[in-house]
């Protein structure tokens, strides 16, 4: 075969037959990548310690929850737990976790977002976890059957993106593949 030039239609041919190997091959190894079970513990800094920020709490725990110090020091507490530091390694992984649905946005269709926490009851009763501690999910098309507190598992791509709601502060986003009932293993 003679050599292809730039405006030859073989290379053109020959480009495109590269191009769609190529993008077969990634959706491939996509395929084949595993989701990578994870703990709530990896989301979390090795180096954070929020007591830190809490010296002072020894002085006041005899002390009412009116006492105006003790308000000021929940007020601390919220800032500090929502600024949680996230671990930037997290960002674009694939990852399976375990957790409890808090559903923020359903419809007929099912659950399309959802707060994930790591313990029964949390963002449900106050405080919330620490942001670090809460993956705000989105999932298309909607999970359909779940509720509330309802233990889970979920596969998707994680990503480092703060997000606010009514039940409290999520530092973690994901794109969740699949949603399905929690089954120990």
């Amino acid at each position: 075969m003679p050599h292809a030039t730039p405006h030859d239609p073989r290379r053109r041919l020959l480009l495109q037959a590269a191009a769609a190997g190529l993008l077969a091959t990634a959706a491939t190894a996509r395929a084949a990548d595993p989701f990578k079970p994870i703990a709530w513990d990896d989301l979390v800094p090795p180096d954070w310690d929020p007591m830190k920020s809490f010296q002072d709490l020894q002085n006041l725990s005899s002390a009412p929850d009116s006492d105006p110090r003790v308000q000021k020091l929940y007020e601390r507490m919220r800032k500090v737990w929502d600024e949680a530091p996230t671990v930037a390694a997290m960002d674009g992984r694939r990852v399976r976790m375990p957790g409890y649905v808090v559903p923020l946005e359903e419809g007929r269709q099912g659950l399309s977002e959802f707060l994930l926490v790591p313990y029964f009851g949390a963002c449900i009763h106050t405080p919330p976890p620490p942001a670090n501690q809460i993956v705000l999910v989105k999932i298309d098309p909607p999970a359909k059957g779940f509720r509330s507190m309802d233990a889970v598992w979920v596969n998707g791509t994680l990503g480092l993106a703060r997000g606010s709601s009514d039940m409290g502060a999520s530092a973690y986003s994901m794109v969740a593949d699949s949603v399905t009932r929690y089954r120990k293993k």
